[in-house]
């Protein structure tokens, strides 16, 4: 029998900078708002208990809208951001269910995470205190500084960093307050945890959990799509 007590913040309050006008979870996916495919994932997920969305004010009835007419019943409130992503986080933490003991966080704009691997990070993270996606690097990696190499760490050690990340909620908690005393922003949770001294796991995903960022990243992720598509027919 799954536990379900697990809740979910998926932030969708960027700026889409880098996608030529387009808002990335807005764009069309496969026929569906990129968004969709990310609510759709967690909603699956029977250790998710309730979905809490963070996004711009002026967002809020679209969101709705699509949660909607894709059977969200999961969700359960849809919040401000902030000006950073630790505090569009943050204000989604304060909704999260007092009986729920875990959170976990996710990029609206990584539509193709599966639900098995949102199950697995959530176990890993309920034994270590919190567990992240992540995939080995396939590249070399050089460090560089005013354009010269000077360094060039062991690649099997290095990870790519995905969402979602999934933490003991009272561990969490003890992070903002850290964070929030010291005058930190943090770009991503695992450094926020990592900062009180937790050991987070690295549970290892799969590629085509990738991040929307420029317009080039829809086509490659329609392309996975239809290949996940083929697969299970």
């Amino acid at each position: 029998m799954k536990i379900s007590d697990t809740s979910a913040i998926i932030v969708c309050a960027g700026n889409s900078s880098r996608m030529n006008g387009i808002n990335k979870q807005f764009a069309d996916l496969g026929g569906r708002p990129v968004v969709a495919h990310s609510l759709l994932a967690f909603e699956q997920c029977s250790e998710i208990s309730e979905i809490i969305v963070v996004t711009k004010d002026e967002f809020f009835s679209r969101i709705s809208q699509i949660a909607k007419e894709y059977n969200i019943s999961k969700l359960a409130h849809i919040i401000s951001g902030g000006e950073t992503r630790q505090e569009s986080v943050i204000n989604g933490l304060k909704h999260v269910s007092e009986e729920n003991k875990m959170i976990a966080v996710h990029d609206g704009a990584r539509p193709l995470v599966r639900c098995s691997d949102i199950r697995r990070v959530i176990a890993d993270a309920r034994i270590f205190g919190g567990a992240t996606l992540g995939v080995p690097v396939k590249d070399t990696i050089k460090t560089v500084s005013d354009g010269l190499i000077t360094d060039t760490p062991p690649r099997s050690s290095l990870y790519i960093t995905q969402t979602p990340q999934v933490f003991r909620k009272s561990s969490y908690l003890r992070g903002v307050e850290f964070a929030l005393r010291n005058g930190l922003d943090f770009t991503d949770d695992c450094q926020l945890a990592e900062s009180i001294g937790i050991k987070v796991c690295m549970t290892t995903g799969h590629y085509s959990n990738i991040k929307i960022t420029t317009p080039e990243d829809i086509a490659v992720a329609g392309l996975l799509l239809e290949e996940e598509k083929k697969c299970t027919e």
